[in-house]
């Protein structure tokens, strides 16, 4: 197996990321992430060419109604579903 990831680049990352750690973690995560890096090595490797790009996996459609322009409510209208008013607009209570 061929390593895809050294010991420096993990040391590099770690630091971007104000992370540390001992000789035995470093160990353990190179091993770990040059693992992970293969299989997507190996993925990599798979023709795709005749697949064409999907954004979905299933097929989906727009569920969302057309907007349609009405005639607005009238300011009366409007106020008259408020349970208080006014000076023409919602009368709320004062938050302290």
């Amino acid at each position: 197996m061929v390593k895809t990831i050294s010991k420096d680049v993990i040391k590099h990352i770690a630091k971007l990321a104000e992370l540390e750690f001992g000789d035995d973690e470093l160990n353990k995560i190179t091993a770990q992430l040059d693992k992970i890096l293969a299989h997507v090595a190996k993925i990599s490797e798979v023709d795709t060419s005749e697949i064409p790009p999907t954004s979905h996996t299933l097929k989906i459609k727009n569920v969302f109604r057309e907007d349609n322009v009405k005639k607005p409510l009238s300011k009366e209208e409007v106020l008259s579903n408020a349970p208080e008013e006014k000076d023409g607009s919602f009368l709320v209570p004062k938050i302290d």
